[in-house]
């Protein structure tokens, strides 16, 4: 019988320490689960945000021009009335305008009126050669008015043009 016991005692421990190693495995497996997890969530909430690149407008890279002039109004010289055939495949169109000058300096105004059939002629050729379509939208009028304002500038020595300004204009 003492056999007996010490098998049964032998058997016992043996369990138990088999029972004991998988208590511990399933321990160590839980702790080393939740500490992944615990990682995983940490890992989760405090990473950096990635920085998202906001679309930018090509449109805001376009140059804009000036819209508020100065409060200093320069000389003004104004041009009567003038009427030019414009280009157009259909019917004859034509255009009867007049405009009014904003010079820089004073200086500018008696070479201005010394070159008044530089400035007209100047003037008729630009607009002779626009097309009915193109006068016919406000676009079209301010690059009139640019390059207007280029020419006379080309030829202008004592002072510039700093804006030109339609008092009339009829395309018809």
């Amino acid at each position: 019988m003492a056999k007996d016991d010490k098998k049964k005692k032998d058997a016992d421990s043996s369990e138990e320490d088999g029972g004991g190693k998988k208590k511990l495995i399933i321990i160590i497996a839980a702790a080393v689960v939740l500490l992944l997890i615990i990682g995983g969530a940490a890992f989760f909430f405090l990473k950096p945000t990635p920085k998202v690149e906001e679309e930018v407008d090509p449109g805001l890279d376009v140059p804009i021009p000036e819209i508020t002039q100065s409060t200093v109004i320069g000389p003004m010289v104004e041009i009567k009335e003038f009427i030019v055939n414009i280009i157009s495949e259909e019917d004859r169109h034509y255009v009867k305008a007049s405009l009014t000058i904003e010079l820089n300096r004073e200086e500018a105004l008696e070479e201005t009126s010394k070159r008044m059939p530089q400035i007209r002629d100047a003037i008729l050729l630009l607009v002779g050669n626009k097309t009915y379509e193109e006068l016919q939208d406000l676009q079209g009028k301010k690059q009139l008015k640019a390059e207007l304002i280029s020419k006379i500038n080309s030829f202008l020595q004592t002072g510039k043009v700093k804006a030109i300004y339609f008092t009339d204009f009829v395309v018809q």
